[in-house]
């Protein structure tokens, strides 16, 4: 991960990032909750709370109406296209919305599936999530051959020499991660879509994982597509594609009649949920608050969202130290991913344990009940998890931290972990 942001800026001020989260002020048995569980979903601050509230409120309407409160939303998914575009670096035509990264997939795999037939390749990953597989898979029953990429298993890296191996001038697409939602893993995107590009292949690049935790720049990735789910960065439930314009125009989505032909709106299937696309502006918005209170000399919104990042990322960096260090010190925990701490800004600040002789689900539970929230299972990580041979017992616990989290929460659920470790 990095970040391009150079002037000076003042450290996280974590005490005014958690009062931004109501949600943040509950308790489990007389314990203060601790949400671990960011991969899942992150919590949403207040202004994402409001502006859904006000929409429902005031402007509750269908788009493309002659009435003023029809006018108020077009004028609202404008906005949210518009910070989407300084999200990503992008322009606001190039912003497809839609109800999750799934579905958005889908409607550009169908699209792409038009043109594709017996000859045709696409290269997958073994480390990515299954909605990042699955739509692309599916085009086998056109006869597109599925070629799919190892990873290295001690470390739970991509293997970059299987993935150069297997693009050739038959490849049509190269979809990849950009961080995997299981183990953290941030893969060399950059080099994915110069292998992609060099064959003539378009690049797909699901960055659902890293927006929470990295400054993403589309127009420096030079990507074809890149995708997201705005509820990962402390936003509602929605997904966001980013799709190079001269592709939108190009390729033809499936579509009712009535919808414009007109990007990006001809790639949005029906009526969109307008209340929560009032969100997608305010969750950008927080993110450049957080750039703006550190770094007074910002010009704009994205500049703001860079320096946002600039003190997100060491933060985050921090409180992985801490976890890897107390998780490599309980007897019988294995950690899955990359463990060097030279290595650590090749992945992100999530973590996939077993402990010996505890399920994951059984820690998932203990957890719980004192008011630490995991996951466990494997998170769609599908061919990750039968790949490392522990699908068949119950996958991983996944321990996920974003910017809202303490050192305080990080010493006590290893404090937890430890006391299960030792039986108690």
């Amino acid at each position: 991960m990095r970040s391009t942001q150079t002037a000076p800026t003042t450290a996280l001020d974590l005490a005014w990032v958690r009062s931004q989260f109501p949600s943040l002020a509950q308790t489990v048995n007389g314990r203060p909750a601790a949400f671990l569980d960011g991969p899942g979903g992150t919590q949403v601050p207040q202004r994402v709370i409001d502006a859904i509230s006000q929409y429902l409120e005031r402007d509750n309407s269908n788009t493309g109406g002659a009435y003023q409160t029809s006018r108020n939303t077009d004028a609202m998914i404008a906005e949210a296209r518009a910070t989407m575009a300084d999200f990503f670096h992008c322009d606001s035509d190039e912003i497809v919305i839609g109800p999750n990264m799934t579905t958005l997939t889908y409607a550009v795999s169908r699209s792409l599936g038009r043109e594709l037939g017996p000859g045709d390749e696409i290269v997958l990953t073994l480390l990515d999530h299954d909605a990042n597989y699955s739509p692309w898979r599916a085009l086998e029953e056109r006869g597109v051959t599925i070629r799919v990429a190892d990873i290295h298993e001690a470390d739970c890296t991509l293997d970059m020499a299987d993935l150069a191996s297997k693009i050739n001038k038959r490849t049509r697409l190269v979809a990849v991660g950009y961080a995997s939602n299981a183990v953290g893993t941030v893969n060399d995107v950059r080099e994915v879509v110069r292998l992609a590009h060099q064959a003539g292949a378009l690049a797909y690049i699901d960055a659902v994982h890293y927006a929470p935790h990295g400054l993403i720049d589309v127009r420096e990735l030079d990507c074809d597509f890149l995708v997201c789910s705005t509820y990962k960065f402390f936003g509602p439930h929605m997904g966001v594609l980013y799709g190079k314009r001269e592709h939108l125009q190009r390729m033809q989505p499936y579509k009712v009649r009535p919808n414009t032909n007109n990007i990006p709106n001809c790639w949005e299937w029906g009526t969109l949920n307008h209340a929560c696309i009032a969100g997608i502006a305010a969750c950008v918005e927080y993110l450049a608050e957080i750039g703006r209170r550190c770094n007074g000399a910002v010009a704009n919104r994205r500049e703001a969202i860079v320096a946002a990042y600039a003190v997100l990322e060491p933060y985050e960096r921090s409180l992985l130290v801490e976890l890897l260090s107390g998780l490599a010190a309980i007897p019988g925990a294995r950690v899955y991913g990359i463990t060097d701490p030279a290595q650590f800004h090749h992945r992100c600040p999530t973590i996939a344990v077993r402990m010996e002789g505890h399920s994951p689900l059984e820690l998932a539970t203990k957890l719980g009940e004192r008011g630490f929230f995991t996951w466990d299972g494997n998170y769609y990580a599908l061919n990750l998890t039968e790949r490392l041979g522990v699908e068949s017992t119950g996958g991983f616990l996944r321990i996920g931290l974003v910017h809202y989290n303490t050192l305080e929460e990080v010493g006590g659920l290893l404090a937890v972990l430890r006391e299960i470790a030792a039986g108690k």
